[in-house]
């Protein structure tokens, strides 16, 4: 940390932000870790386990978080190395905190926040957003296995990053944000299923509107006319009784 306070303006809001977050999350937990790398304070690697009770339950999952330099008031890239049936491996993951989603993003939420947010998200349903796969529970398994001796090029053997330190409780802001996604999910499952075998249904065709513009047309074509008649009589008139008034001063 020092020899990267010494490389950044430590005076910059964004530096300041993730040195003191990277203080917070120095010590390992046995649900994450993650650290920016030694040279480069806006790219972090982090190391999840998979949530329990979940086909990712004993898988050990490895990444990047890529931070723009106007964080926090700009989102991160969240991109996962290890693979895990979940979401595609050296792809950006569309998640309502990460930058395919700036709209949403709040800049109170952190690295711990957008970690515990992936760790929640994992389990729901990949509904075809960018990023996601929808492997079988059974595929899921195997990998989750096989993440266990997965190494990064970086970090080493990610399976050594964890420790038994159980991580600190939630806040009720993070409470809340977890909430949000699991409700998203539980959605997702709510919808009901799509009968391909239901026949179609051509859609009626409503004249009305059609009509009724038709109608206004000829109205207002009508108006037209009759004040333009209107205005050709009044001339009319007023030339008329001007040459009267001509014809008997002579």
């Amino acid at each position: 940390m020092a020899e990267i306070g010494e490389k950044y303006n430590t005076k910059c809001p964004g530096v300041k932000r993730l040195m003191r977050e990277a203080i917070e999350l120095a010590e390992a937990t046995e649900e994450y870790c993650a650290r920016p790398l030694e040279d480069n304070l806006f790219e972090w690697h982090f190391t999840i386990q998979g949530p329990k009770g979940t086909d990712f339950e004993d898988g050990v999952y490895h990444g990047r978080i890529l931070l723009p330099k106007e964080y926090p008031m700009h989102p991160p890239h969240i991109i996962l190395l290890t693979p895990n049936g979940r979401f595609e491996v050296n792809k950006k993951i569309c998640l309502s905190i990460s930058g395919h989603h700036p709209e949403t993003w709040q800049p109170s939420w952190s690295i711990r926040t957008a970690l515990l947010a992936l760790i929640a998200f994992m389990p729901t349903p990949a509904e075809g957003t960018i990023g996601s796969l929808d492997y079988s529970p059974a595929e899921r398994k195997i990998l989750a296995k096989k993440s266990r001796t997965w190494s990064c090029s970086e970090c080493g053997e990610i399976i050594n990053l964890l420790s038994s330190t159980a991580a600190k409780p939630l806040t009720e802001e993070e409470q809340s944000v977890l909430n949000q996604i699991a409700f998203k999910g539980e959605d997702e499952q709510a919808k009901p299923p799509v009968d391909e075998t239901a026949p179609e249904v051509e859609p009626q065709v409503i004249e009305s509107s059609d009509n009724s513009t038709t109608f206004l047309d000829q109205l207002t074509e009508i108006l037209v006319a009759l004040l333009v008649g209107a205005i050709g009589i009044f001339i009319y008139r007023r030339w008329n009784t001007h040459q009267t008034a001509a014809g008997d001063e002579m």
